[in-house]
């Protein structure tokens, strides 16, 4: 009978991941273009590690859309296509909307405003957006990014359902990947990118749920109107 899982298991899996998230950030900055190829090897030896955490590491992130697997020639970046742009915007839509009906019937995990507990989280998801707002109007793509994604995950987290916010986190990862091949086509994004962040947590805070979906709506209609201008 095998023995149990020994620190070095333990250390492969915290690679693999490690790996998967620097290659993420890779594409997210533009660093790995859109229909790139490479293979296990060429990563492997561009990090310094073995073949077995890498190759784990791109199987995770085809899984997650970001890259597609080639038998013979190894991976490549994902290409997405407006219309991909389109779906994952809707599918975004429909978790936030289901996130905020729950909220509104009194379903999830999201406690009373007066308590202590939804006030400290708020203000911390609200600090996030406060962050991600000053990215989005310096039009530093890259910090945005990475501001974003926190304030949606840590919102997420929110509503207590974790499934619902793993799969808006790999919604809006994949919402990234696509729009910013686009983006970087720019040479100054001051003025073009989002940044109701703030707005939308003080909605939440006083359930205000028609407020909340109204910033969502402007939001993607924002985002479908610059991606389609720019893909166009």
């Amino acid at each position: 009978m095998p023995g149990p899982t020994g620190n070095g298991a333990v250390t492969r899996s915290t690679l693999r991941q490690q790996i998967a998230d620097a290659l993420r950030d890779e594409v997210l900055a533009g660093r790995l273009q859109p229909g790139q190829e490479f293979t296990v090897k060429e990563i492997a030896e561009q990090y310094g590690v073995s073949a077995t955490p890498v190759r784990e590491a791109l199987v995770d992130l085809a899984a997650q859309g970001l890259l597609e697997a080639d038998q013979h020639r190894g991976f490549r970046v994902h290409e997405y296509s407006f219309d991909d742009y389109r779906g994952i915007i809707e599918a975004r839509s429909l978790v936030t909307d289901g996130m905020f009906k729950a909220l509104d019937d009194g379903h999830m995990g999201y406690s009373e405003p007066g308590d202590p507990r939804t006030a400290a989280a708020l203000a911390g998801v609200r600090r996030r957006g406060e962050e991600a707002q000053r990215a989005a109007c310096a039009g530093d793509l890259t910090v945005l990014i990475g501001y974003d994604l926190r304030f949606w995950r840590e919102l997420g987290a929110l509503f207590g359902n974790p499934y619902l916010a793993d799969f808006l986190h790999r919604l809006r990862v994949q919402s990234w990947v696509c729009a910013v091949q686009h983006l970087r086509l720019l040479t100054d994004l001051r003025g073009e990118l989002w940044s109701g962040h703030t707005e939308l947590v003080d909605a939440l805070s006083r359930r205000d749920i028609r407020a909340a979906r109204s910033i969502i709506a402007a939001y993607n209609t924002h985002s479908l109107t610059l991606i389609g201008r720019l893909a166009s």
